[in-house]
């Protein structure tokens, strides 16, 4: 599932891109997920979204080839491009005359496609080309940008959270910081559930959840219970 940073991002770019790149009518981002599955998380309407989708089920269009396949793909008049041949038609009948998708990429990954749809045809001309690649540029380098601070910030707040859970058994089982960390450790492989969330719970409970079959945690005095 999309972080709320990420899908903000994402629509902001959408948004914009309609805004400044001469020819486009409407834009959506088709993004990687595992399992070589593709998803739209953000579009600037629903129209966009329902093409892309189209794509998906069908196994073909420049969105998925330029994700998997090159860095953009350039369709003039979609309708009659041999490429798409069960996909390209279908959207020409709803009103689509040229779509130019190009890869959104950083350094370290390819993230997705921005797909850009055009109402006529050959809407995009070599100047537009352009415009779009440097604008797709920034935009990847945003969503880049994006995911970094989420992941900063989840981690930090993870490492918040375990801090509070340690504390907690600490003070209930009679534990030094390092045996209380190795007892939420223990309990996260045990349990197969991440370690964030095994905190969340001693927070909540304020006490480490029973577990038939869960050694007591080794404590340096009796907790009472």
């Amino acid at each position: 599932m999309a972080d709320t940073q990420e899908v903000a991002t994402l629509k902001a770019v959408v948004d914009r891109a309609v805004d400044v790149v001469p020819g486009c009518d409407w834009a959506s981002v088709t993004v990687r997920r595992r399992g070589q599955r593709l998803e739209t998380l953000a579009s600037s309407t629903h129209f966009p979204e329902d093409c892309d989708q189209l794509q998906y089920e069908l196994g073909e269009g420049p969105c998925a080839d330029a994700v998997w396949d090159a860095d953009s793909y350039l369709s003039d008049d979609i309708g009659a491009d041999p490429r798409w041949p069960r996909w390209g038609p279908r959207v020409a009948e709803h009103g689509v005359g040229s779509i130019l998708a190009i890869r959104l990429t950083t350094e370290q990954e390819t993230i997705g496609a921005l797909n850009l749809y055009g109402a006529r045809k050959h809407a995009y001309d070599e100047d537009a080309v352009d415009h779009a690649t440097v604008f797709t540029a920034h935009a990847a380098n945003a969503l880049g940008t994006a995911r970094l601070v989420s992941g900063l910030e989840t981690a930090m707040m993870s490492r918040h959270q375990i801090g509070i859970a340690q504390g907690i058994l600490m003070s209930t089982y009679g534990l030094t910081v390092d045996q209380a960390f190795d007892v939420l450790r223990r309990y996260s492989s045990h349990r197969n559930i991440k370690l964030r969330a095994v905190a969340d719970q001693v927070v909540r409970g304020g006490r480490l959840p029973d577990e038939a079959g869960e050694p007591a945690p080794e404590s340096g005095h009796s907790s009472g219970s």
